[in-house]
This record gives C-alpha cells, sequence and structure tokens, in this order.
C-alpha cells in the first residue's frame, strides 16, 4: 500500500513554505487573509486557518491582531556548544585518532528513542556504540541512535575509517543541534570500554541534532572527566 495523502492542512503549510524558501514572499511580506487564501486555493476557512496557525506557532510566520499576517524573519542561532568531529579535534592537537566499533545494528525504537527522534514507537532505528581513542587512550563512548529513513546506507559504513559524524554531515547536513551536560558515575561496562576504575567521574554530553526538521540522531557521548573538558565562549 502507499502513503496516505498528506492532510489539506498540511498542503497549504506546504505551499506556504515554497512560497517563502523560493524567495516569492520574502521576510516582513505580508500573506493573503484567510478569506484570500480561501479563495485562492479552494479550500476551507477551518483547513486555512489551522495552516496559518501552526505556521504561526512554529516560528515562519508573524500574526498581528487587526493587521495581518506577514512572513517572519529568519532565526539567528548561536549556541555555547559547537558540534565538531572528534577525529578532526584529535588530528589538530597533533594526535593519533582511532575507534572501536562495539555495536552497529538496527533496533525497534523503544519509547525514549521514539521521543528523542520525534517518530512512532517500533520504528526502525540504527545503533552503533562506539569508542574513540587518542594515540590509544580511550577519551569517548558515542553511543548513537540514527532516524533509519533520514540515513538508510548508515549500517553499511566503515566506521573505522570515518566517523558517524563526518558520514551523517554528508547524507543529512546538521542546521540544528542541542546539548544537555550532566556530570555522572560511569557503569562498570561504561568504565571497561574506557580503561578507567569504578566510581571515576564522568562528563555525560547529551546531543539530539536535526537536518531542517527532520530529526537525525539521538547520542550519549561519555568523556573521562579525568581526560576531557568542554570549552566554549560567547558574547551578549
Amino acid at each position: 500500500m502507499g502513503d496516505s495523502p498528506a492532510p489539506l492542512y498540511a498542503r497549504v503549510k506546504h505551499m506556504i513554505t515554497q512560497q517563502i524558501q523560493n524567495g516569492t514572499w520574502p521576510p516582513h511580506h505580508r500573506v493573503p487573509s484567510e478569506s484570500e487564501l480561501v479563495t485562492q486555493l479552494g479550500f476551507s476557512r477551518m483547513t486555512i486557518n489551522r495552516a496559518l496557525r501552526e505556521m504561526t506557532a512554529e516560528g515562519l510566520l508573524v500574526r498581528m491582531q487587526g493587521v495581518g499576517t506577514f512572513v517572519a524573519e529568519p532565526k539567528t542561532q548561536s549556541a555555547l556548544f559547537e558540534v565538531h568531529n572528534i577525529a578532526d579535534e584529535i588530528a589538530a592537537r597533533g594526535h593519533i585518532h582511532t575507534c572501536q566499533v562495539i555495536i552497529l545494528t538496527e533496533e525497534a525504537a523503544g519509547s525514549e528513542r521514539a521521543l528523542a527522534l520525534d517518530m512512532r514507537e517500533g520504528q526502525r532505528v540504527f545503533h552503533s556504540l562506539i569508542v574513540h581513542f587518542e594515540n590509544d587512550i580511550p577519551v569517548q563512548i558515542e553511543d548513537r541512535f540514527v532516524n533509519a529513513l533520514v540515513a538508510p546506507d548508515y549500517l553499511q559504513q566503515d566506521f573505522t575509517q570515518q566517523t558517524p559524524y563526518a558520514y551523517l554531515s554528508q547524507v543529512a547536513p546538521l542546521t540544528e543541534g542541542e546539548h544537555v551536560v550532566e556530570a555522572i558515575l560511569a557503569e562498570p561496562d561504561e568504565c571497561k570500554l574506557l580503561q578507567i576504575e569504578k566510581g571515576e567521574p564522568c562528563l555525560l554530553v547529551r546531543r539530539r541534532t536535526w537536518s531542517g526538521r527532520q530529526p537525525v540522531t539521538a547520542a550519549r557521548l561519555i568523556h573521562p572527566g579525568s581526560r576531557h573538558r568542554l570549552e566554549g565562549r560567547f558574547s551578549k
């Protein structure tokens, strides 16, 4: 069976988004009124209203009471943490990066993964668990779940030659990222992979990334506290 057709309001959103993306409707352009869109597109007022409300909530449109609806200015983004390729970071220090692939498999998304990747429970996700080494010393566990729809060939890659970050940057270029940082005590199996004593404090970075509006990955990056620090610079 083929995919079901998109709801009418989603089709309206797609039409308006195309007008914005191709520059026909630049920032501050006044969008036709609901009545005008009903006449132009032939959809019901309820359908048009829902499309405009959702696009306003998503930050693409600005609705001014009694004035009209306008195309929003693109949001500027700045983050304390940038997303880098660990292999490049290690090479920049003049050191040698190697890695060990522990897990590379397909799984059904449980509730936590489904929520993180904005998908239904049971949908396909790819799971990789990789230990990264700097001059033969383990410095990071990368526990990553990948949206299979975005990177269908993920399992066929040789991640000892190219990191998941480098590969995903090619097939689904990063447009947005989210970081949550925690101090943790590593689990016994994590201590073994990192070659650290039980009870050693570690730094956990939970990272989610998007390409456009499509969630791409949800990853847990575990670093031994004695071997890693985060640095960031920002200005107001």
